[in-house]
């Protein structure tokens, strides 16, 4: 599995106390290199309780590597750490099956991990993640987002579904309805529910590098736990503020379900989930109609969602959110 994920500047084999990367082979000449590290949360728990381990891994390399990108940053090299009370090999091989296809998915090279038996400290059949991610970014090329200005556009690129954040709160909603995983979906009729909350969160990293090469692109938020108003700030200055439309992007049944089931208001969906929008692209509005061309032919799906205006305010606003939400 490592070796199908095997890149430039990756050609050692994996058994050894570390794991070493050429940056040089991978065509860098002055590079920065820019780490994330991040876990898939408790929708590992679904993992368990549903007996489907195949997809989490790709959640894990999602949550690191679509961060590396914001900042303009190509993937390189993947680690992992798989925890467990015992070791189930096949329960294993299919986590790490799981992380390798991520890998592919953002074109970074997975090349090593640690597993580790921990009796006493995780119960029997549980097992947690952790992934720790590498990527570079030729020096004077970084995106920071210092120069976002109002009139800006804001682009959200459509998320697979919850993704990887909010799930103590929709295993929650689950518990209290007395639900099944294997249960069908009530929002996708097609697959149980397990299956269907456990639908893989999308990688961005290919078709926001595209999208960066065209040029235009100022600033990117990777929209996880704290949603859409506490992770766009991130990544502009205080001086400007996003006015995002909730009535120009499709929410997708899940979310609705979700706000039905669960009781929550409006203005709280948004603060725990993503909507729909796992990934915000701020660009020029000049390149904007480039920008958003560039990411649809890597595959993406494109909403133009709003502007950056000066701020005067909250650093976000959505407006026609309690709308967005009826049938």
């Amino acid at each position: 599995m490592t070796r199908a994920t095997r890149r430039p500047g990756a050609d050692g084999e994996i058994g050894g106390f570390g794991a070493a990367f050429d940056l040089r082979a991978a065509g860098y000449r002055d590079p920065i290199l820019v780490a994330s590290t991040d876990g898939v949360g408790t929708k590992v728990k679904i993992a368990i309780e549903a007996h489907r381990p195949d997809t989490v891994g790709i959640d894990l390399v999602a949550m690191c590597v679509n961060d590396l990108v914001v900042q303009g940053a190509e993937p390189l090299f993947f680690l992992d750490y798989y925890a467990t009370g015992k070791l189930d090999v096949d329960v294993a091989r299919r986590v790490v099956a799981g992380i390798a296809e991520g890998c592919r998915l953002a074109g970074c090279a997975l090349i090593g991990g640690e597993t580790a038996e921990m009796p006493g400290l995780y119960a029997k059949g549980d097992y947690d993640l952790a992934g720790f991610a590498v990527g570079a970014v030729e020096r004077g090329q970084m995106i920071t987002g210092e120069t976002v200005a109002p009139g800006d556009v804001v682009l959200g690129l459509a998320s697979s579904g919850v993704h990887s954040n909010g799930f103590s709160l929709v295993r929650s909603v689950v518990a209290d309805r007395g639900m099944s995983w294997d249960q069908p979906a009530p929002f996708d009729q097609r697959r149980s529910l397990g299956e269907a909350l456990l639908t893989p969160t999308r990688i961005y990293v290919k078709s926001t590098l595209a999208a960066i090469k065209g040029g235009g692109v100022k600033a990117m938020a990777h929209i996880t736990g704290g949603g859409l108003i506490e992770n766009p700030p991130r990544v502009y200055p205080k001086s400007v503020a996003a006015e995002l439309n909730a009535a120009v992007w499709q929410m997708p049944p899940v979310f609705r379900w979700l706000k039905r089931e669960g009781g929550i208001a409006s203005s709280d969906m948004p603060r725990t989930f993503n909507c729909g929008l796992g990934m915000l692209v701020i660009v020029d509005a000049a390149q904007a109609k480039a920008a958003k061309t560039a990411l649809e032919a890597a595959g993406e799906t494109v909403f133009e969602i709003g502007r950056m205006v000066a701020r005067r305010g909250e650093p976000v606003t959505i407006a026609n959110l309690e709308t967005a939400w009826r049938d």
